[in-house]
């Protein structure tokens, strides 16, 4: 077991991350996100979530951080924003410059989350698999039909 000023220390480390990835999870709402990073903190503290070194320390958080978010995400109510409704109705037109965070969230979420997790957070395919609890196997599938898709995207836009 680590002492509290190791364990704030890692935390401390690898907020900005922590945060990016609760955004993630979180359908990037600032709001929730911030709330589901405080509930993982609790959680931590209060020893409902303890790290036991199978696995580095950021692969454990972001685990934490995904099955909180999706528990979180879950007792929410549904709500439909307006403003959502008609971005969601009108097609994505892309401008001189390429936006890859749109083209990003077109395609699957599975996929999504696998590539974001490999290259925004630079994990490995293993610890992608621990973190979303998937067999490596299928993260493999995901990530190569998702850089597939996003490439297909990336052409269109580029032609």
């Amino acid at each position: 077991m680590r002492k509290n000023s190791t364990l704030e220390a890692l935390l401390k480390e690898h907020h900005k991350d922590a945060f990016l990835w609760s955004l993630q999870c979180c359908g990037y709402n600032h709001d929730d996100a911030s709330d589901v990073l405080q509930m993982v903190y609790l959680k931590i503290v209060e020893g409902k979530a303890t790290f036991k070194e199978q696995s580095s320390f950021k692969t454990w958080l972001f685990s934490v951080i995904r099955f909180t978010a999706i528990d979180y995400i879950k007792k929410q109510p549904p709500f439909n924003s307006l403003e959502l409704i008609q971005i969601a109705e009108e097609p994505i037109v892309y401008k001189e410059e390429t936006n890859y965070k749109k083209m990003l969230l077109q395609l699957p979420e599975r996929q999504q989350q696998i590539l974001l997790l490999a290259f925004y957070h630079h994990m490995t395919l293993k610890a992608i698999a621990e973190t979303t609890g998937l067999h490596i196997g299928t993260v493999r599938t995901h990530y190569e039909r998702g850089k597939m898709a996003l490439r297909k995207l990336i052409q269109t836009v580029a032609i």
